[in-house]
């Protein structure tokens, strides 16, 4: 599982994980403490571990790989991004509320002329 939000909600994720299954926490957008799930990482022999971009922007061959990874990706159809809507830039206020309203599901886009 790959968590943006950290806090409280992380027990849940660990609940609802595999055996032996990892967990990434890549971002603390939650106000409130993460608490580690101890005793459900144990039952389930879970991975907990933080991540950060710069393990990947720092070494590169790692960051030619993963930037290769994506355009291969996106070229030939097998990432997907999910894009809830696009702005245009004259149009970066309305985007910004519309983010900040968090209805997206996805990606909000900008596209700039």
């Amino acid at each position: 599982a790959f968590d943006a939000v950290g806090g409280p909600q992380i027990a849940e994720i660990a609940e609802a994980m595999s055996p032996e299954g990892t967990i990434i926490v890549h971002g603390a957008l939650s106000p409130e403490t993460t608490p580690f799930p101890l005793k459900i990482a144990l039952r389930k022999s879970l991975t907990v571990r933080g991540y950060v971009f710069t393990e990947v922007i720092k070494d590169i061959e790692r960051f030619r790989r993963a930037k290769q990874f994506i355009h291969s990706g996106l070229s030939e159809g097998t990432l997907k991004p999910v894009i809830d809507r696009s702005f245009k830039f004259e149009e970066i206020v309305a985007a910004h509320h519309y983010l900040e309203s968090n209805q997206q599901i996805g990606k909000i886009v900008v596209v700039l002329d």
